[in-house]
């Protein structure tokens, strides 16, 4: 029988689990409890402990809700209870020496998700000679909350402490710290971004991978309106004191009921990273075009799927795209254009494919034109069985990860998802980790995009015509 493993850390040891030539260590503390005297302060540093701890269980989860509505029965949610939240998780092959290594950062809208999640398994990783490592962070209030005395994006700080932590110490699982791959989706790819757009951490990086993630960070005034918001329900300053005077469950509370009845075409403002001399001195849309770090970036084809329902889709009028186009400084040339690339496509199609690319693929194009020599881009396009959500947001994770058989990737794809695609994707996922190269070329003068679909191919970048009009 094969014993338990033990790594020695700078904190202390940590004793896992093996199967299948797979060591797997979950719940270390990269970072402090952030409750109490530390609560809406910047990460602090682990108190040393002196018995082996036992690393088998995944720490406890960031406070958050469970997603709501229709939403919620695509998207899980796990709550493990207790306050030990900043911790890592590792999976390495037994026999791992300077391996290379990937760091993922889960999603969720900066308010929702976790490293606990069945789906984020690193197994797959591991049996491919990568040591995978999965982090928590703080999230909603307690992470991204810009208050008058406080640090701002205490998320994002958490991040780079475990990006730091993963540096210092993945050579005590076989990993080499001078092969570090940052990858994220969603929330997590725009955490991606605000790491290559810190000097700091960015040195820490070898390659990246962004999947659907924003680029672009908040003014401190945009990004304080949902602390500021909540403060006037609860009645008190929006300031550190205030807000850590007041329990996790009840800023959640108070978060649930400012958001209530919203949706994502009008309402409640959400948590964003924000623009901070300290943290993040630039945009990482401003950044990530003249850095040169290699960078694997994609969307889905019909991100918007996800976020709005068949009948908020159907419910866009004309008046209303009028209205949100001129808000968004959108040309009616631009319009037009999106309308001659999809005929057949409905009004609300078309604001859908314009907010998609608004958010996600204008940032994407502009930096992969930027830094085309270095960027691999990729577009998932294979339409899923369930509810009409065809290619939606967060649809191409259980491909990346392929876990097509986990009860998560099924709500998303249903029972019967192509299995070929998933290896397909894991191997460009996985090339790109170990050799900086997913199997295709790069974005280069040609616009170069891998097309996922049951039938994968490369071809030039699609359906820019309209994506080119879009304000800068």
């Amino acid at each position: 029988m094969t014993p338990d493993p033990q790594i020695t850390l700078r904190a202390g040891t940590v004793q896992g689990s093996t199967a299948d030539g797979i060591h797997r260590f979950l719940g270390i503390p990269y970072a402090a409890p952030p409750f109490g005297e530390n609560r809406f302060r910047a990460p602090q540093p682990v108190v040393p402990w002196e018995d082996v701890r036992s690393a088998t269980q995944f720490g406890p989860t960031a406070p958050q809700l469970p997603y709501p509505g229709a939403i919620g029965e695509l998207l899980g949610s796990v709550h493990i209870p207790g306050d030990d939240i900043l911790t890592a998780n590792v999976w390495a092959p037994a026999d791992a020496e300077r391996a290379p290594v990937v760091l993922w950062i889960h999603g969720g809208a900066l308010e929702r998700g976790t490293a606990a999640l069945s789906l984020y398994d690193g197994a797959v990783f591991a049996r491919a000679g990568i040591v995978y490592v999965s982090i928590n962070y703080r999230l909603g209030a307690e992470g991204f909350s810009v208050l008058d005395d406080a640090q701002r994006n205490l998320g994002l700080r958490d991040v780079a402490t475990a990006l730091e932590w993963v540096h210092a110490e993945v050579a005590a699982f076989g990993g080499d710290a001078a092969q570090i791959t940052v990858m994220g989706e969603s929330a997590g790819g725009a955490l991606v971004s605000a790491l290559l757009a810190r000097d700091d951490s960015r040195a820490l990086i070898a390659r990246a991978i962004i999947e659907s993630g924003p680029l672009e960070a908040q003014t401190p005034a945009k990004a304080a309106r949902v602390t500021t918001q909540m403060a006037k329900r609860l009645g008190i300053r929006a300031d550190r004191a205030s807000f850590a005077a007041i329990p996790p469950e009840q800023l959640l509370e108070t978060r649930r009921q400012q958001s209530a009845g919203s949706s994502p075409l009008g309402g409640a403002p959400g948590f964003q990273v924000a623009i901070d001399p300290e943290t993040l001195p630039r945009s990482p849309h401003e950044v990530l075009g003249t850095i040169e770090t290699p960078l694997l970036i994609g969307t889905n084809t019909d991100e918007y799927r996800l976020w709005f329902p068949p009948e908020a889709v159907a419910g866009i009028t004309e008046v209303k795209l009028f209205v949100a186009a001129l808000a968004l400084r959108i040309s009616r040339r631009a319009v037009k254009a999106y309308r001659d690339e999809r005929p057949g496509a409905s009004t609300g199609e078309v604001f859908g494919q314009l907010a998609t690319d608004m958010i996600l693929r204008r940032g994407l194009t502009l930096v992969a034109r930027a830094k085309p020599s270095s960027t691999y881009v990729y577009e998932f396009a294979w339409p899923s069985p369930v509810r009409d959500l065809r290619a939606a947001h967060a649809l191409e994770l259980g491909f990346v990860f392929d876990k097509l058989d986990d009860d998560e990737a099924q709500r998303l794809a249903g029972p019967e998802a192509p299995r070929g695609l998933a290896v397909e994707m894991n191997t460009a996922w996985v090339s790109f980790i170990t050799t900086g190269d997913p199997g295709w070329p790069v974005y280069g003068s040609g616009r170069t995009t891998r097309l996922f679909d049951t039938e994968s191919t490369t071809v030039p970048q699609r359906r820019t015509a309209g994506l080119d009009l879009l304000p800068r």
